[in-house]
């Protein structure tokens, strides 16, 4: 197999085995990241094959200056971002702009105990704008300031939809216990 930088020149030149091969080299990070955001496997392919489509189109943009898997995860976050709000499925971001900026977070140690699977599960179960800015703060590392402006929010909202995340993952997770036992 070519390394990374052969496949990426060859990429560039619209090479269809280049094109095959970078695929097979991203889809499955890229696809755990759009599962992340969506709640159904399909809904995650159909956000997959729409980034590797722009990922193509904007190849010639790539400087390799970074690593290929960082830009094309910032690409299919954004085409994520983009869905949704054509969908307006962020409509819950927008609307808690009229409510208080910070939110004490008393959740943080209710969700250290929770393994991987659980916490991965209980995110998907988040409201889709809670669970947008919960991915992109924790999981892609934005910061508020970066999500308000890939969201058109104020800075403020992404803080207290945060907490508020957090908040409902702990009442999640608090319920959950409470069935179990």
């Amino acid at each position: 197999m070519l390394v990374e930088s052969e496949i990426i020149s060859k990429v560039k030149k619209s090479d269809a085995l280049a094109q095959k091969q970078l695929y097979n080299l991203l889809a499955p990070s890229l696809f755990a990241t759009c599962l992340r955001y969506t709640k159904s496997k399909y809904e995650a392919e159909d956000f997959l094959q729409d980034s590797f489509v722009k990922i193509f189109q904007n190849i010639n943009t790539f400087r390799s200056d970074g690593p290929i898997a960082a830009w094309a995860r910032r690409i299919t976050v954004n085409t994520v971002i983009e869905e949704f709000k054509k969908r307006d499925l962020l409509r819950e971001s927008h609307d808690l702009q009229t409510h208080g900026n910070h939110l004490p977070d008393n959740s943080v140690n209710a969700l250290s105990v929770l393994s991987f699977q659980e916490l991965r599960n209980l995110i998907n179960r988040l409201p889709n704008g809670k669970k947008v800015v919960f991915n992109l703060f924790v999981l892609e590392g934005y910061n508020h300031k970066e999500i308000a402006e890939l969201l058109n929010i104020t800075e403020g909202t992404p803080k207290s939809q945060l907490a508020k995340a957090k908040e409902l993952l702990a009442e999640m997770h608090r319920i959950q216990n409470e069935d179990a036992g």
